[in-house]
């Protein structure tokens, strides 16, 4: 896979989405052309937009220099059509054989790929069977990207590793009748939020989940349930609809937009899908790149755990990054900054034996940094 990264924020972004098609300014742009495959596959229940999203996301890559790929085969049970694909565009085997061959793309990004095991029953085949499931845990594992549309979070319910991997364990559970609802937009430092202003108000279908993903994930959008009838299964007041983390060395994003078919011309929803897989795929940054308290405290645990750190330094690192997340968690972004540095201070004084573990601990340190500075 390759690595692209540029250190230009995403808030050029909003200077695009007043045109037909979505591109990135030049600052953005990858140093040269990347490869995204697209999973549209469905056993279970077939969203109508998957196409609208296909065609979108190939427009995009025209538009901003990546290539796509796309698996969206025909599914059929005997002489029975269970998803239809897109027979035109798809390749003619499964990309999932080994993560070697999927190492060609910086990421994956899932489309609404349903598979009907929302039932829970182990005896329903998973949208990827046992070795192509291995191979891309194998290409998430060695860096690669991955980029979940919609009802990407209604698929492999019986493989927790999946739901862990679109975000914090949180599953497609139920939603109410489509209609207009508003989005608190809680990060815009990131590149697929930075066009868009303090609140996000569109159609769609609006996801219910099995649970928050906010301990482990960095929320980017909140639904806000008194802007529309959530229906059963209503959240609150904590209802994340987009979001991304790090994830066993992956960049992981996640929007819960994306069943209409208007979808895929709205210029704000391509603007918001196109930073998504742009950033999951490692050509642009921003915002701290989605550095969580949840992934720094691991990885204190885990250092400790490996003899790299001591007791005391973890003990300590540990105790001022709970204090700088409470700040944060108060709302007080800059305190939360502020505290960092006396975090980033431990990590230079106490973790001296290790310099790879200094350098990764400081580093990760650096971006909740950047992150609390951007939104504070």
């Amino acid at each position: 896979m390759k690595r692209h990264t540029s250190p230009a924020l995403a808030g050029a972004l909003g200077a695009c989405v007043a045109v037909s098609l979505v591109t990135m300014a030049p600052a953005q742009a990858a140093a040269e052309d990347y490869d995204v495959l697209v999973v549209g596959k469905t056993t279970g229940f077939r969203h109508s937009s998957i196409d609208e999203a296909t065609t979108a996301i190939m427009a995009l890559g025209e538009s901003n220099g990546f290539t796509v790929d796309v698996w969206d085969p025909v599914v059929m049970n005997g002489d029975r059509v269970v998803s239809p694909g897109q027979p035109a565009r798809t390749l003619a085997t499964t990309p999932f054989t080994t993560a070697d061959d999927l190492a060609k793309y910086e990421t994956i990004v899932f489309v609404s790929t349903v598979d009907g095991t929302n039932n829970l029953n182990p005896a329903t085949p998973t949208l990827l069977n046992a070795s192509e499931l291995e191979a891309f845990q194998g290409y998430i594992r060695a860096g690669g990207g991955y980029a979940g549309v919609h009802a990407a979070t209604d698929s492999m319910h019986t493989i927790p590793w999946y739901s862990q991997l679109t975000g914090g364990g949180a599953r497609f559970i139920s939603h109410p009748p489509q209609q207009t609802a508003v989005q608190t937009v809680e990060d815009g430092t990131h590149p697929s939020t930075a066009h868009l202003g303090e609140t996000w108000t569109r159609f769609d279908e609006w996801y219910n989940f099995t649970q928050s993903p906010r301990p482990v994930v960095r929320v980017l959008t909140n639904l806000e349930e008194s802007s529309y009838n959530p229906g059963r299964n209503a959240m609150g007041a904590d209802h994340p609809l987009a979001w991304c983390h790090n994830f066993e060395g992956a960049r992981s994003w996640y929007t819960a937009g994306g069943h209409t078919e208007a979808s895929f011309t709205d210029p704000a929803f391509l603007a918001h899908l196109l930073g998504g897989i742009a950033w999951s795929a490692g050509v642009v940054s921003g915002g701290g790149d989605c550095v969580t308290w949840y992934e720094v405290e691991t990885l204190v645990s885990d250092l400790l755990d490996e003899g790299a750190i001591s007791q005391k330094a973890a003990t300590q690192i540990t105790k001022l990054l709970a204090e700088a997340e409470a700040l944060a968690d108060a709302g007080d972004s800059a305190e939360a900054a502020e505290k960092l540095n006396a975090v980033a201070a431990q990590v230079i004084a106490h973790v001296r034996d290790d310099a790879a573990a200094r350098e990764t601990l400081a580093g990760k340190v650096a971006d909740l940094q950047t992150w609390q500075q951007a939104i504070g």
